[in-house]
């Protein structure tokens, strides 16, 4: 069992950790229609949005309700009247996601009894959902962790359905490290079991980078709609990936009686197993042979790789779930977590095959690499100065990923990510030519028809 240790630094050096902000839009980006409002000042939204923007490559809808001094001093409730009026009246979305920052945070500000004044005499259509996520506490995983739970809150009845009334659909929890190309694998992948997903949130739908024919919109143009959302405790199972959505998973299961399965992470061979496994006797189907073919190619892929893969020292800085899903898959390849940082502390770190996990930075992350002759980091693009100093390879994972493109389209689940994980991890590894130079004959001519010096020698 891997020992948390907290570093007592007085400052972050190169940060690892991505704001709870952050993650709460990120959250409420996979609902259909919906509109991220983030309560603060106007600089704090602009460097959300250009973060999602680089990483993403799409058009992020996100407002603010752009605080100024003497809001910031004498109180924000009237500019956040403003700001939820010229929302819902101006774009008309069918949820606002509305979302605190360090700012208001740090004055007191009661979003809720605000929300309950703006809503008195007025008959709105959007459900406005909101969430406390302080700049202070946490990071990206655990803003979306609560941006989850907040919408299962709001949206999902209490009501506890007969088994023989529940359809033929299974809820998914996607959690924050799924990329959007993984939620669709996964929706994929239970489609052919003859099953329905419910997907909450579904970036899938939304961040995939697909054009429309409607041009711009100032709402997210897919996602899960408030119906399906309201129609989970129909479903069979509920599939929960990544230990930070056990608190949202636990209020889903006492609202709806739905049994759930939850996993680290969809990566591992063990992982996906139990993801199939349950798929099928949810469906009483046979698994489709396609998916048995995948999973004979990962382990021929295992045994291809062994040489270059098995023994390699890697060190990875990335958040809890994200760490998590990726340790239990270098432990089926046979590949060492010699170095691990997280920004935030969380009991599933616990589970690590590695001495100890830091509580830290890029920089923390770098000088225990060191130590430890790493030969590999993965991590996010704020990794590569780390890199490069290390004179190592980076394997870029997490968000943002904003030097290199596809990070959205990027696949890192089931039986086919983690080949093609696999393959790549690999080719860092394989070695390379060892740059002997080429061989020139003693006896060979110069271009201006004369015998090499060499020749002339022997000749004498």
């Amino acid at each position: 069992m891997a020992r948390i240790v907290q570093t007592n630094k007085p400052l972050s050096v190169n940060p690892l950790r991505v704001s709870q902000p952050m993650g709460a839009a990120l959250a409420f980006l996979g609902l259909a229609r919906s509109l991220p409002l983030e309560h603060g000042a106007q600089g704090c939204t602009a460097f959300s949005k250009v973060f999602f923007t680089r990483h993403f490559r799409e058009p992020i809808p996100l407002q603010t309700t752009a605080l100024d001094m003497l809001s910031s001093v004498l109180g924000s409730d009237e500019r956040l009247h403003e700001g939820l009026a010229t929302v819902i009246d101006g774009h008309r979305p069918e949820v606002v996601g509305l979302v605190t920052t360090g700012l208001v945070e740090m004055q007191g500000a009661d979003i809720r009894r605000v929300l309950r004044s703006f809503h008195a005499g007025r008959c709105e259509s959007a459900s406005v959902i909101a969430v406390n996520t302080p700049d202070t506490l946490g990071g990206l995983e655990s803003g979306y962790a609560l941006a989850v739970q907040a919408i299962i809150e709001a949206l999902v009845p209490d009501a506890v359905l007969p088994v023989a009334q529940r359809a033929r659909q299974v809820n998914l929890l996607a959690g924050s490290m799924l990329t959007p190309a993984d939620v669709e694998a996964i929706r994929e992948w239970i489609e052919a079991f003859g099953l329905q997903a419910v997907i909450l949130p579904d970036l899938a739908d939304s961040l995939d980078g697909h054009l429309t024919n409607q041009g711009y919109s100032t709402l997210t143009s897919g996602g899960t709609s408030r119906q399906a959302i309201a129609a989970m405790g129909r479903s069979a199972l509920t599939l929960v990936i990544g230990d930070s959505l056990g608190p949202a998973a636990d209020l889903l299961q006492a609202r709806t009686g739905v049994p759930d399965l939850r996993l680290p992470g969809l990566t591992a061979l063990a992982d996906c197993d139990a993801f199939v496994q349950a798929l099928a006797d949810v469906s009483g189907r046979p698994v489709p042979a396609r998916i048995l073919r995948q999973r004979e190619q990962l382990l021929d892929a295992m045994v291809d790789s062994y040489v270059p893969v098995g023994g390699a020292r890697i060190a990875i800085g990335a958040d809890a779930d994200q760490l998590v899903a990726l340790g239990r898959f270098l432990d089926d390849i046979g590949a060492r977590l010699v170095a691990a940082v997280s920004p935030c502390r969380s009991a599933a770190l616990e589970a690590l095959n590695v001495g100890e996990v830091v509580v830290g930075d890029f920089e923390d992350l770098e000088e225990r690499a060191r130590e430890a002759g790493a030969q590999l980091l993965i991590g996010n693009s704020h990794a590569l100065q780390s890199a490069e100093r290390l004179g190592i390879p980076l394997l870029r994972a997490g968000f943002p990923q904003y030097d290199q493109y596809g990070a959205a389209a990027r696949l890192w689940v089931g039986y086919r990510g983690a080949r093609q994980l696999l393959f790549e991890l690999a080719n860092l590894f394989a070695p390379r030519g060892a740059g002997i130079a080429p061989y020139h004959s003693p006896l060979r001519q110069d271009f201006d028809g004369a015998a090499a010096p060499s020749a002339r020698s022997i000749s004498a």
